[in-house]
């Protein structure tokens, strides 16, 4: 996991692998938001931008952790919840650039940013619960249903369709496409015009708009 700047935005690369949420991922990922929240606080930051190195986006919950530790379970299902709600809420534009798969958690991280773009070309957005008997969480579902239409709920839940990203933006799950190399700097440049917006006062519109899903994911 890395953190860099352009200009004012944040650019968080989650790794070049299927940056899995481990509890190690999560521990890494929470202490750079809170380094960005900081830079935000001191001006430095206007902005945050996730990305990634690989094949993946990202490939959501460890499964390998959890039949390793079923006993933490819901410990482990509440630290998710936890990242999710804090994505959704925080309290600076963001924007994920998909330029990989991104499935299951993975893809709910994305929706639970202000924006999205993905690679027009290449990897998919998917909710696979259906097809691998997971049912979303109450929280889970909330977030999702915060985020698209109806119609892009009963597509994306029901089914576990993969969708790459010029079908993605048919259904609004993504703002915008972009090719190869040009994700990021796209979603950069979204969040650009938005330098500026009061912290506190976007934190508090994004409580109010998402306070539903937020209580739903237990926060």
């Amino acid at each position: 996991m890395n953190l860099t700047y352009d200009s004012q935005i944040a650019v968080l690369d989650l790794g070049d692998d299927e940056n899995r949420f481990s509890p190690g991922f999560l521990d890494e990922i929470n202490r750079v938001l809170d380094d960005v929240l900081d830079a935000n606080s001191q001006g430095k930051a206007h902005g945050l931008v996730t990305t990634a190195g690989g094949k993946f986006y990202t490939n959501g919950l460890d499964l390998d952790w959890l039949m390793a530790n079923g006993d933490r379970t819901d410990w482990y299902v509440g630290r998710v919840h936890a990242l999710l709600a804090r994505m959704l809420t925080l309290p600076i534009p963001t924007a994920a650039a998909v330029v990989g798969h991104a499935f299951g958690a993975g893809a709910m991280l994305a929706l639970a940013h202000d924006f999205r773009v993905m690679r027009a070309d290449r990897g998919f957005f998917c909710l696979p619960e259906v097809d691998i008997r997971i049912p979303f969480t109450a929280g889970m579902a909330a977030l999702i249903q915060a985020k698209l239409t109806p119609q892009a709920q009963v597509a994306s839940m029901t089914t576990g369709r993969r969708f790459g990203g010029v079908d993605a933006a048919a259904f609004g799950i993504v703002d915008s496409t972009a090719a190869e190399g040009a994700v990021t700097p796209v979603a950069t440049e979204l969040l650009r015009p938005l330098a500026g917006k009061d912290s506190g006062t976007l934190g508090a519109i994004k409580d109010t708009m998402f306070g539903p899903a937020v209580a739903a994911l237990g926060g």
